[in-house]
């Protein structure tokens, strides 16, 4: 059974910066907390706080933690070192980051156990393999004699869970555990977590940004902003009846939004495309006698873009979407096909291409973190393709960059800054200010707001709409969030497995029948309602 969870005065500063203020709050045995708010809002800060931990460079300044009847702050490092793993459990955001890829993953998930001396090797391993059952994993007796990197995503984060669980927790901390899954693996996975916390009792803490995943997990509602407690309550109260202003923003942000939408079928009759696919197959590792690569990713994929156009392309993980995107961008050399630019043939290598097809596709990669140099300012950043692409010194150097940043709705001031300094939202304006610098016809866009919170994600699929009308642009978009894809695109291409299953209009969203893997895409996309999760399993049952 879990524990009674009492937080009192909590404040958590970073140098003279306090990060979270004065927060209280309680949770009861048994039940569900979720802390939700923007990047930045203090909710990670907050919930690493229970376990008495501060990440480098924070400092608990104040407050009480008591967990049962333990002050958690009052502990000795040591204690505090007894309790994490032990009483306090942490599920994290990436388990293939959390995972050491050189143990089977039962010498990881027994270990728990061990450390604290919980269980001997032979218990442990039995409740490991009951946890696996509980997490409805395959073959849960042999599962863990495998190494990380054979089983999925999904499968990773539920013996994530069961080594968190292996110590009977009083408390489980649940950071984003869902947000890098593809919508269909995120549905399985949360009726696995929800169960195992129901069925256990286990107090629990749900950090995330995205309300309709905290809808179906908790049972209150923590809003955060600025390391401030804006609003506190029900998850019923908070989803229909939220009483800040913030709060209401964020459902807002977090309701499905159609956006204007690009060239009709009819205004692009009898136009050429601007970008056409043909018989595209694409993959990795060295080719056989036949030309076809060790591991084949894409095969025989067509498609057409039209000037003016935004196409999304969805599907799971490994579906090959983001495979498509570097092939156009030429970062792949596909081993059959073509690809016309302007009906003309594009050459399939970045080294085989002019400065100016170079020029008119350009790609935006999901992680601006790693897209981005950090011992580069932003203006040395968006400096280099204008002097490449445009030739641009002095003044006018400079006034393109600050037109550049105006155009993607960031100050001028952020220019001497590095991207270390600017949240996760600024550095992907400035990663599509970047592609913009070459003034393109065409932007690929590869899951540009999947690691952005709700707000932020809006407002950056809010402007590329906005450039879109106003510069002509055309997109290709990938992502595994229908709800995305259906509020900035024209046609979807849906993907499974390297193959192209279909193309959907715009028109025909709503409409039906579809094929029935985007049909499971769009049943997969949680709702903002509670009740949504058990609809689903009801049907699936059925």
């Amino acid at each position: 059974m879990g524990a009674h969870v009492k937080v009192r005065g909590l404040k958590i500063v970073a140098g003279e910066h306090t990060i979270v203020d004065e927060l209280n709050f309680e949770i009861a045995p048994g039940e569900v907390l979720a802390l939700i708010g923007e990047s930045g809002s203090g909710k990670t800060t907050t919930a690493l706080a229970l376990m008495g931990y501060a990440r480098h460079g924070c400092r608990i300044a104040g407050g009480t933690i008591h967990i049962g009847e333990t002050e958690v702050l009052g502990l000795g490092e040591a204690q505090q070192r007894a309790l994490r793993g032990r009483r306090v459990a942490y599920i994290a955001q990436s388990a293939a980051a959390s995972f050491n890829p050189s143990r089977t993953i039962m010498d990881q998930v027994v270990e728990p156990a061990m450390i604290h001396r919980t269980l001997e090797r032979a218990a442990a391993e039995a409740k490991a393999v009951a946890l696996f059952t509980e997490l409805a994993l395959p073959n849960p007796h042999t599962i863990g004699a495998r190494y990380p990197h054979q089983v999925s995503g999904g499968q990773l984060q539920r013996l994530m869970a069961a080594m968190a669980l292996i110590t009977d927790p009083d408390l489980v901390i649940l950071d984003e555990p869902t947000t890098a899954l593809d919508v269909t693996t995120q549905i399985e996975v949360l009726r696995a977590f929800r169960r195992v916390v129901r069925e256990r009792g286990t107090t629990a803490v749900y950090v995330s940004h995205d309300l309709a995943v905290v809808a179906q997990m908790a049972d209150h509602i923590l809003v955060l902003r600025d390391g401030s407690m804006r609003e506190l309550g029900a998850t019923a109260q908070i989803l229909a009846a939220p009483v800040h202003d913030y709060t209401q923003s964020l459902l807002a942000a977090a309701q499905p939004k159609q956006r204007e939408a690009g060239c009709s079928s009819s205004a692009r009759a009898d136009a050429a495309p601007l970008l056409e696919v043909k018989s595209l197959s694409a993959g990795y590792g060295a080719l056989d006698r036949q030309g076809r690569p060790a591991v084949l990713i894409l095969e025989d994929i067509n498609l057409k873009l039209y000037r003016g156009q935004a196409i999304g392309v969805i599907g799971e993980s490994g579906s090959g979407k983001t495979t498509l995107a570097r092939a156009i961008a030429g970062l792949i050399a596909p081993c059959a096909g073509q690809m016309l630019f302007d009906g003309k043939p594009l050459p399939t290598t970045l080294a085989g291409r002019s400065k100016d097809e170079l020029r008119r596709v350009q790609i935006v990669f999901q992680m601006a973190d790693t897209a981005l140099n950090p011992s580069q300012t932003i203006e040395r950043i968006l400096a280099r393709p204008l002097q490449f692409y445009r030739g641009l010194s002095g003044p006018a150097l400079q006034r393109r960059i600050g037109e550049l940043l105006d155009l993607v709705k960031l100050p001028r001031s952020v220019a001497g800054r590095l991207p270390g300094g600017l949240s996760g939202g600024q550095k992907q304006r400035v990663n599509l200010a970047r592609a913009l610098a070459a003034e393109p016809e065409l932007i690929l866009c590869d899951e540009v707001t999947s690691a952005l919170d709700t707000v932020v994600g809006a407002a950056v699929l809010d402007l590329i709409a906005e450039l879109r009308r106003e510069l002509g642009l055309s997109y290709l978009f990938i992502s595994h969030d229908l709800h995305t894809v259906r509020s900035v695109c024209d046609e979807i291409v849906v993907m499974q497995h390297g193959r192209k299953l279909a193309q959907v209009a715009r028109a025909d969203y709503e409409r039906g029948p579809h094929h029935p893997y985007y049909e499971l895409l769009a049943r997969s996309v949680p709702e903002l309602r509670q009740g949504w999760l058990d609809d689903q399993t009801t049907a699936t049952a059925a």
